[in-house]
């Protein structure tokens, strides 16, 4: 993204603050003005008091400093409390839009782009943009307000001796621009490998248990500490970089100064000058020596918000493939079947998963999709609630493409309960009503006993009220998924996807799971994946899918009778 544009950008982010910003810099006007006459009054002070000894003078000029240092004082304090209140209350609106989007996205995208790199855009790349538009706003605009006054009072002075200060301010700026690409460049390594780091962070606290389970602690700390240690060591240069802009400004600064003195002493001399011309006129040169030098420092924390938005706005930035058309219409109840037509899907656009799928499952229907690991079950299923689109053909519902329906009307009829239980680190009731908060307890006492889970639920510490902790990491896996079949049984769509919902458990948690299963597979239309053939006899239905496409059909009996695919499976299992 080019810088003017991107500028621009972050400048529209402004936009709807335009009243806040403009007291803010009638403020700061106010308080640049008040330094432009703090560096005016040396001229009085010292000709007026110390040189012509007027008494008059020496009892007003106090009271009037005094004044001038406390209107200061409050004009600073509202433009700086202002702008820091915009630059947080614009960093609190842009975290939502990002995450936002983030949950627009389809699962493809989370498949690609890992979970800490995520995690730091929103927190750590945000916290810098903050950085960069309240402390820009706050410095750049403030200081450009003060050099202005300030030459102002030199040209006013003597503008003689504001020409030597004019040739100089120019020269400050070159290390400026100088030190500005190379702070972009070191803040964009910075927050890569801050990413990095979340990532391993996440990945290892996750999954702690097999990091233990696999003897694999040292591994990863050593992974973390490498990672850190880049970290450190683009911190470093950016320090490093930091540290010798100042001594540059410094320098520049002090040849500006000394040619300044040398002539305005001569001038004072000579008689051309008086002491209290030139030393307000010097006390005004290195009041504005200060905000220039102001800028320069700013200039890191501007460029690592520059390389943050440049990292933030490319994410805002990615479309999601899969989007409601403008003309979507929404989803009556299911009433009759459900269409597989032609189905193709391809992952990467060059191989397909499934192929030419054509498969019609009717209303009430419980069919089951066996075959071997790979085959594309998961992936059938998966294109149901869109979280992909198909490559080619068509899925339709009582005749209506899944793609011309909108995605909230689709979802609202369909429930799912994985292999892979994810529950929320809330209590227990809230987990159960995910998707409709606002269930009465009556309800969700009913989907809990039907899930034959309201026992285990009483005999925690707080009963419904129960924190299950971070992944239900509180809770047997059992009870887990148990949980998860009462938040399908209240959410009571007509549709359901059993993605492997009893693999994972042992024999007594399987039995009280498929029980719980069975209350919720009624009178619904029911896809079925299992490696269990045990759990699937019932079906009304089954499929066998190998590399993509449907090689058997039909009930259980039927497909051992074939001594096919379907009783190669079974012979593995019994």
């Amino acid at each position: 993204m080019q810088e003017k544009a991107l500028i621009k950008r972050l400048l529209s982010l402004l936009k709807p603050h335009k009243g806040k910003i403009s007291i803010a810099i009638v403020c700061m006007i106010m308080g640049s003005g008040l330094t432009s006459a703090q560096a005016y009054m040396i001229k009085p002070l010292l000709d007026e008091i110390f040189v012509n000894k007027d008494r008059w003078m020496l009892n007003i000029l106090p009271f009037v400093l005094v004044m001038v240092f406390l209107l200061k004082g409050i004009f600073n304090y509202f433009s700086n409390s202002l702008l820091d209140t915009l630059g947080q209350g614009i960093i609190r609106d842009l975290r939502k839009k990002v995450f936002s989007h983030i949950h627009s996205l389809p699962i493809s995208f989370f498949h690609t782009t890992p979970t800490g790199e995520l995690i730091s855009r929103v927190i750590n790349d945000s916290t810098l943009i903050q950085m960069a538009v309240s402390r820009a706003l706050a410095g750049v605009f403030k200081d450009l307000f003060q050099v202005f006054g300030l030459l102002s009072v030199v040209l006013y002075l003597n503008w003689k001796l504001a020409l030597i200060a004019l040739v100089f301010l120019p020269l400050a700026f070159i290390p400026v621009a100088h030190f500005g690409r190379k702070f972009r460049k070191l803040s964009t390594t910075n927050q890569q490998t801050v990413a990095q780091v979340s990532n391993i962070l996440h990945e290892t606290i996750t999954g702690h248990k097999i990091v233990k389970a696999f003897g694999m602690e040292r591994y990863e700390i050593k992974r973390f500490s490498d990672t850190v240690d880049r970290l450190f060591g683009v911190i470093v240069k950016d320090i490093k970089n930091n540290s010798l802009q100042g001594p540059i400004m410094e320098l520049l600064g002090g040849l500006g100064i000394t040619a300044i003195i040398w002539y305005g002493g001569h001038q004072v001399i000579t008689g051309q000058s008086t002491p209290g011309i030139f030393f307000s006129f010097l006390t005004s040169i290195i009041m504005i020596y200060n905000p220039i030098k102001g800028v320069s420092n700013i200039n890191s924390a501007v460029q690592q918000g520059l390389a943050s938005a440049t990292r933030v706005f490319t994410l805002l930035d990615t479309k999601s493939s899969i989007q409601d058309k403008p003309d979507a219409i929404t989803l009556p109840p299911f009433q009759r079947e459900i269409e597989f037509a032609d189905v193709s899907f391809s992952y990467d656009g060059t191989t397909d998963v499934l192929k030419d799928i054509n498969l019609k499952v009717k209303s009430g229907e419980v069919l089951a999709l066996v075959g071997t690991s790979g085959g594309g079950k998961t992936t059938l299923v998966n294109l149901l609630p869109r979280f992909f689109d198909v490559s080619k053909g068509s899925i339709k519902i009582d005749g209506h493409d899944l793609r011309n329906l909108t995605m909230k009307s689709l979802r609202d009829q369909l429930a799912i309960v994985s292999q892979q239980t994810i529950l929320f680190n809330d209590t227990v009731k809230n987990n159960i009503a995910y998707g409709d908060l606002s269930r009465s307890d009556e309800e969700i006492i009913a989907a809990a006993k039907a899930a034959h889970a309201y026992d285990f639920i009483n005999e925690l510490p707080d009963g419904f009220d129960t924190v299950v902790g971070e992944s239900g990491s509180r809770l047997s896996g059992g009870q887990q998924q148990r949980i998860s079949i009462a938040r399908a049984l209240l959410k009571n769509a007509p549709i359901l996807i059993l993605d492997e919902a009893t693999s994972a458990l042992d024999t007594e948690s399987e039995r009280e799971v498929q029980n719980a299963l069975e209350n919720l597979m009624k009178n619904r239309t029911t896809f079925v994946i299992a490696h269990r053939l045990s759990t699937i006899r019932n079906a009304d239905r089954i499929i066998v899918i190998q590399d993509g496409g449907i090689v058997e059909e039909g009930d259980h009996q039927t497909l051992l009778a074939q001594k096919g695919a379907y009783q190669m499976l079974h012979d593995r299992q019994y």
